[in-house]
Parts: C-alpha cells; sequence; structure tokens
C-alpha cells in the first residue's frame, strides 16, 4: 500500500536497509545505537533492519566498544565475503578484469596487453571475457554468485533499451558499439547478473570519492591523464559524478590534429600519446619496441637523468609545455564547477608524478579567478594505476546497495507452462 508520498512500505523498508550498508560501509564498524542518529531512522527500525540484515549474512559483528552507562555496545560491519564483484578497466595499454569482495580486497587478477589491432571491438570483448572466466576460475566462483561486473571505457555511454550500454568512442574508433550486449554474449552471464558500464574517467574519479583522494570533498573533479585525457566532475548535484570529455576542449584554434579527428585538442598537446609524438618530432629516441608506457619513462628519464647527466632540454622543454596546457586546461575546470578538490590520476599523471604536478598546479592556480583558486587542492590520486578497476566494481556495489542489499532473483530459462498451452491455441 503506497502512503501519501506515493512510496510503499516496501519502498521504505528497502531505504532503511540500504541506509544501514551504506552508512557501515562507509563509516562502519559502528553500533546500533550510533546507526540511529547516523541514518535518521529510530532505533525500533535499526533494530529491525540490522536482525535482518544478520540473518542473511550481509553483516557481521566486529567487536564491542566502551560505553560511558551501561553495557559495552556491539559494533557492526558489512561482511566482505557475502558478495563478490568484478571491475574491468578497458584502458590505454591493457585490459585488466580484478574480482573483489565486498571490503575491495582484490581476490584475482587477469591483465591482457592491447594487441596489434588496438581497440578492435571483436578483440577487446575476447580479452574481458577470457579475463572475467580466468578471475572465476582462480577464486572456483560460479557467476551466478556475483553481484555484478562493472566495466570502464573510453567514450560517451549512451544507454539504450535494447543493446544497453552503447559506446560512443571516437578517439578509439567506436561508432555505436552495443558493449553491454556483445560483453553478455561473450561472457555467458546470466540474465540476472548486472553488468554496468560508464566512462573510465568516472570510474577512477567513483574510485577516488569512495576510497581516496576525495574521500569527505563535497566537491571534486578528477583527472584522468593516460595516453588521453578526461574529467570526473562531481558536485553536490551530481553526487555520483559526471564525465565530462574534457581533453576535447580546443586550446588552440587550427593546432595539432587529435585523436577525435579535431584540431587543437588539449589531448592533442597533454595527452602522453601526443607528448612522446612531440618528443619522436624532436629527435628523441625512446626504446625500440617498448610501448607508450616505456616511452613516456625514457622521456622523463632524458629531462630529469637520475645519474647526473645533463638533461635533455628538448624532453625538459616538453614537460613544461606539457604542464602548462594542463594547468589552462585544469583552470577551466576550477572557474567551471569551483571544486574543493582536483585529483589527478591514471598511468601518465601517477608516473609523471609530484615534481610534474608542481608546474601543473602553478599554472592552474595562476590562470584561475582568485577565488575559487583559493579554495581548491590539487594532488595525485592515491589509488594508484587499479584505480579504474576498483571505481568499475563500485557501480555494482553501489546498486546492490540501492536495492537494499537484495540481490536480483534467478530467472527460468523457459517460459512457464501456460504460456506453451495458450500460444498454441493461438498459432
Amino acid at each position: 500500500m503506497a502512503g501519501l508520498s506515493g512510496r510503499t512500505v516496501r519502498d521504505l523498508r528497502r531505504e532503511s536497509r540500504s541506509a544501514v550498508l551504506q552508512r557501515l560501509y562507509v563509516d562502519g564498524p559502528m553500533s546500533r545505537h550510533a546507526l540511529g542518529p547516523a541514518t535518521g531512522l529510530s532505533s525500533g527500525s535499526v533494530s529491525n533492519v540490522v536482525a535482518g540484515l544478520l540473518a542473511e549474512g550481509l553483516l557481521e559483528e566486529a567487536g564491542v566498544v566502551g560505553a560511558d552507562v551501561g553495557r559495552p555496545r556491539r559494533l557492526l560491519r558489512v561482511r566482505p565475503d557475502s558478495g563478490r564483484l568484478i571491475g574491468v578497466d578497458i584502458g590505454e595499454t591493457r585490459v585488466r578484469v580484478e574480482l573483489f569482495d565486498l571490503a575491495m580486497s582484490e581476490l584475482a587478477r587477469a591483465e591482457r596487453p592491447l594487441g596489434p589491432s588496438g581497440y578492435d571491438v571483436t578483440a577487446i570483448v575476447g580479452q574481458v571475457a577470457d579475463g572475467v572466466a580466468e578471475v572465476l576460475r582462480t577464486a572456483a566462483l560460479s557467476p551466478a554468485e556475483l553481484l555484478g561486473i562493472g566495466v570502464g571505457v573510453p567514450g560517451i555511454i549512451e544507454h539504450t533499451g535494447a543493446d544497453g550500454a552503447v559506446v560512443h568512442g571516437q578517439t578509439i574508433g567506436w561508432d555505436a558499439v552495443p558493449l553491454e550486449r556483445l560483453l553478455r554474449e561473450a561472457t555467458r552471464l546470466p540474465t540476472f547478473v548486472p553488468c554496468f558500464i560508464d566512462n573510465g574517467a568516472k570510474a577512477l574519479g567513483q574510485a577516488e570519492m569512495w576510497f581516496g583522494a576525495g574521500r569527505g570533498a563535497p566537491g571534486a573533479v578528477v583527472v584522468l591523464f593516460g595516453s588521453g585525457v578526461g574529467a570526473c566532475v562531481v558536485t553536490e548535484e551530481a553526487a555520483r559524478g559526471r564525465a565530462v570529455e574534457w581533453g576535447h576542449l580546443t586550446v588552440r584554434v587550427g593546432g595539432r590534429r587529435c585523436r577525435c579527428g579535431a584540431r587543437g585538442c588539449l589531448e592533442a598537446y597533454a595527452g602522453a600519446e601526443a607528448l612522446v609524438a612531440r618528443w619522436r618530432e624532436a629527435g628523441g629516441r625512446p626504446s625500440a619496441g617498448g610501448g607508450e608506457e616505456q616511452a613516456l619513462t625514457d622521456l622523463l628519464a632524458a629531462a630529469r637523468p637520475a645519474d647526473g647527466t645533463t638533461p635533455d632540454p628538448v624532453a625538459g622543454s616538453l614537460l613544461a609545455e606539457t604542464a602548462a596546457y594542463l594547468g589552462a586546461g585544469l583552470s577551466d575546470l576550477i572557474n567551471l564547477f569551483q571544486p574543493e578538490r582536483v585529483l589527478i590520476g591514471g598511468w601518465a599523471g601517477l608516473q609523471l608524478g609530484g615534481a610534474f604536478l608542481d608546474r601543473v598546479r602553478e599554472h592552474a592556480l595562476a590562470q584561475a579567478l582568485r577565488h575559487p583558486a583559493s579554495r581548491v587542492r590539487i594532488d595525485l590520486g592515491r589509488l594508484g594505476p587499479d584505480a579504474v578497476t576498483v571505481g568499475a566494481a563500485v557501480l555494482p556495489l553501489a546498486a546492490f546497495f540501492a536495492t537494499g542489499g537484495r540481490r536480483p532473483a534467478p530467472t527460468p530459462d523457459q517460459p512457464p507452462a501456460w504460456r506453451a498451452a495458450v500460444e498454441g491455441r493461438l498459432a
């Protein structure tokens, strides 16, 4: 029965379970007594919800805490082994698949470098399917035991009815690729196991906001700096973040050709792929056959040699110019969204590290408006190169909590008997 608000008793029960699970996950362990003010629920509602979650094995006791008056209170937490999640990063140099428990402890991992075909859709889907099968086999887990799979991928994600998530990845040559349908067909996931696909920068942003350097900030911009550049903007209005195609902001009219086909994009100057290409054009000699990550390592070593030899002025100049472009791009984000934090992640951003960050910070703060610049903090992300897989796994985790911890019921493969009988009469 629905109340005046239109919410049924079932809705209220689900919301109460969701509130308890999320609060314990984010801030636990906590006592029943502390859960009341933390969730806004009455003590009776907390007791009922906790009793149900304990009986289902989603919660467990985690010790006791002393009380000023009365008996010590028992602490509760979300049980780490009560669910399994898979996070997938379809990245710029490799496909990474990781299996996690609910505490985000890694249980198994599989990595596949991008082959000569690069972002060929069939090859990528096969790599993801192989990786999923490998981590499930390593953990001796059935696909039906998963709470879901999350996938981070470059591009704009459109959610359709028939094909699920469709990827528009102009820089990687994907035009309306029905990735969700293709992955379901390749992995043979049961229909009741959800698959969530979102932009890789948004997955990185979710990871940093849930577990990393963005934790506790009401607003942040999380930048993915790799072969290309992207960003996730988290505000009070978009608490789960939204991906923005920041890398395709025009920074020089009629400038260098970008991977997207346009000219003068930020990515054409500040992405690692463009940075390495510009070094080669200027006579730089990265290791033969080493790939993009090794080439960036070589460039950094040339600009800042550890053995005390003379730095390569061309490499140093390119790094300085790239820092200026990134700083200018960040100043736009700071002016537009006025975040409390800007966090730089991605394999290239983390590889270049703190010394490069100082220059980026200097340029960004110098060009942003004084008031938002005075309030923002610019740092590196904390979760390392695996952050996208962690953030991708947050997609099914958040959905699981939103349902109040209810697993979707398996659907029968065969239609009910009455349907066959009725359809037989109509034939």
